[in-house]
Order: C-alpha cells, then sequence, then structure tokens
C-alpha cells in the first residue's frame, strides 16, 4: 500500500492540484504511512512559555574607544604609555621623529621675536621724535608767520619777507605731515609683521604637534601597537584606548533579521570567557547602513547584567528578544508536517496555525487543544 502510494504521488502533477485536493493527498498520505506500521512515536499538546528571537554575534568594546593614528609618516621616537596606563585627555602616547619640524619651529620663534612690538619700540620712538620736532619747527614757523603779517600792515617789511615766511610755513606743514605718515606706516607695518610672525610660530607649532600623538579622552591604554624606531605612516594604527569601567555590545544582525530589532528589546548574551553563564543587555542603538561585505547591520547594546571583568573585543553570540508568549500551546516542531498539518492519536490529519516557533518547539494557535495526543514517524 505504502509503495502504491508513493508511485501515485510521483505520477501525479501535484501542483496542478487545488489547496482542497493537496489537503486530501496530503491526509491520505499521512493516514496511510502510520497505518503501514506501529513504530511512531507521540507527545501531547502542552501549555508553556516560548520566545522568538534572533541571532547576533559581536564582541565587547569600550566606551569611546578608538585606535590613535598620527597624521604625519616618520620613525617612533618616543613611547610614552605602555598598556593598562590611565591617562587623560591631552597626554601624549607616542611621538614621531621630525627634526625639521623643531627647526622649523625654532626659525619662527626667531623671527616672532625680531617682529615683536616691543622689541621695534625704537624705530617708532626716533619716528616720533621726528614728529615732534616738525610740530615744533611748524610752529615756530606759524608764529613767525603772523608776526610778519602785523609788521606788514604796520608798513614794516618787504614783500619779499612775507613771501619767505609763508613758504618756511608750508614747508614746515608738509615735514610735520609727512612724518606724520611715516610714522603711522611704520607702526601698522611693525604690527603687521608681528601678527603674522606669531601665525607663523602658530603654524609651527601645530605642525610640530602632528609628529606628537596624544590622547582624546581620559581613560586607559588597553593595547601600544608600535615600539620606538619603528616606521609609521597616517595609515598605521598606533595604540587602542577607551575608557575604563565603561563597556557596550557590538552585535552584527543579518539583513534578513534587521527590520525585527528596536531599540529596548532584551539580549541575552553568552561569551567563551564565561562559559556556562548568560547576561542580560538591552538595544540601544541601530546603526542604520548596511555592511556591504558582511551584508549585515551593526547594533548597539548595553549591559543590565554584566560580568565581574570585561575586556575589549571580547567575542560574544547574542539572542535578542524580539517577542514572547507565555502559557500558549506547545508541541515539537519535528511534529509539524508541510508547514500546517498535524496527526492525532487517532490518525486523524488536522490542519493548524503556527506562531513562534524556535528550534525546538512551536506555538499552535488554533487547530487542536489543550492534551490532544499527536503521533510522528521517528
Amino acid at each position: 500500500m505504502c509503495l502504491l502510494l508513493l508511485i501515485f504521488k510521483s505520477s501525479y502533477n501535484y501542483s496542478v492540484m487545488d489547496s482542497t485536493g493537496k489537503y486530501f493527498l496530503l491526509g491520505c498520505s499521512l493516514l496511510l504511512v502510520f497505518s503501514c506500521g506501529e513504530n511512531y512515536e507521540t507527545t501531547t499538546v502542552q501549555r508553556g512559555n516560548i520566545s522568538e528571537s534572533v541571532y547576533a554575534s559581536g564582541i565587547v568594546k569600550s566606551q569611546g574607544q578608538y585606535q590613535a593614528y598620527a597624521s604625519v609618516s616618520g620613525l617612533v621616537d618616543e613611547v610614552y604609555a605602555q598598556e593598562g596606563d590611565t591617562v587623560k585627555k591631552g597626554d601624549p602616547i607616542i611621538s614621531i621623529y621630525n627634526e625639521s619640524g623643531k627647526l622649523n619651529r625654532e626659525s619662527a620663534e626667531l623671527a616672532r621675536a625680531f617682529a615683536d612690538q616691543q622689541a621695534n619700540q625704537s624705530r617708532l620712538r626716533d619716528l616720533e621724535i621726528a614728529v615732534e620736532l616738525a610740530k615744533s619747527q611748524l610752529e615756530n614757523d606759524s608764529l613767525m608767520l603772523e608776526r610778519q603779517k602785523r609788521l606788514k600792515n604796520q608798513g614794516v617789511g618787504t614783500e619779499t619777507e612775507m613771501e619767505r615766511r609763508e613758504l618756511n610755513y608750508r614747508n614746515s606743514m608738509t615735514q610735520y605731515q609727512s612724518s606724520k605718515i611715516r610714522y603711522e606706516e611704520l607702526k601698522r607695518e611693525i604690527d603687521f609683521q608681528d601678527r603674522q610672525a606669531y601665525q607663523n610660530l602658530k603654524i609651527s607649532r601645530a605642525l610640530e604637534d602632528d609628529f606628537l600623538v596624544t590622547s582624546r579622552l581620559d581613560g586607559v591604554v588597553f593595547s601600544v601597537l608600535m615600539e620606538k624606531g619603528e616606521l609609521v605612516s597616517p595609515q598605521t594604527p598606533l595604540a587602542v584606548l577607551g575608557q575604563a569601567g565603561a563597556y557596550f555590545l557590538e552585535l552584527q544582525v543579518d539583513e534578513y533579521d534587521i527590520v525585527k530589532v528596536k531599540p529596548g528589546q532584551k539580549v541575552f548574551v553568552s561569551m567563551d570567557s564565561y562559559r556556562g553563564q548568560s547576561f542580560e543587555a538591552i538595544i540601544t542603538k541601530i546603526n542604520p547602513i548596511l555592511n556591504q561585505a558582511s551584508k549585515s547591520f551593526t547594533v548597539e547594546a548595553k549591559f543590565t547584567v554584566a560580568p565581574d571583568q570585561l575586556f575589549p573585543f571580547l567575542t560574544l553570540e547574542a539572542n535578542i528578544l524580539i517577542r514572547e508568549n507565555k502559557e500558549t500551546l506547545l508541541v515539537p516542531r519535528n511534529y509539524i508536517y508541510q508547514e500546517m498539518f498535524v496527526v492525532t492519536e487517532d490518525k486523524d490529519t488536522l490542519e493548524v496555525e503556527m506562531g513562534i516557533r524556535d528550534f525546538q518547539k512551536v506555538e499552535l494557535l488554533n487547530g487542536v487543544d489543550e492534551g490532544t495526543k499527536l503521533i510522528r514517524r521517528p
């Protein structure tokens, strides 16, 4: 009988049947299979709890964790920090050898000192004296001109003498205005040179600072990746730093599952460093861009129940809890046929609707009652 059924199924075009015919054929198939022998297993529909979760892999990272890079190429001159050292923001980590930068900075300091306004006060004072002298001469020539005018009005003096006094006055006025202009020009020139030298010194110091790698946070040096004398470039990581005692989880979630993940969902974490233990976390952030290489999204989570001791880059596996139903009807997954049928102890084929599924059990929303006994071929 079983052999005849298999021959019938293989020769019949199953795809062109309507749904009623498919259900009928499947029911007959299951009935005949279970009628071919009494070797089968049984289970009972029972109530229990079931949850749906999304798998993710990831690592532990420190808050603010980053890799330090140099912005220039060169040889490592000094290593100021070691693994495990506590550092403050701005503390030196590694310096790059830079003789030319040092010379440029010293040259800029000399230029700054030469152009300093205080150092150029003598030049300004010389012109101030010239201005004062020109002013005095102008005042004297102005008095002499007024006296000559009074004498002319009294009929004393000649026209030539009057013209000479007027010419002296105009020359003194021109000399005074010229002295003032030279003084203002020199003052602006000194001020410009002073500010220019100051900016050049700042640029030289900034360029020299590029050869010193400093910490950009208050934290811990987790790793120093270079030693003194090694060649580095802007693409070479020099050290790994982060905040001590503040860790989070960086998870990789497959693109097919990312639409199910939301901030606030619970995460159950297992780690090779703590075998046999499980820790809880909560989703805090979903980075909204797909990693083209791994076809996954980066999701961040924060521990709610954390291990006693953590280190950066510890690997982990996580299950993100999507939803959970309690006291619902459950059966083992291998008792479901064609994703919609079960066979009762009386060998009746029943259509069921499934809900949440995990690796072992499935939730039945309707089609059977609690206590119904089901059978399956082993």
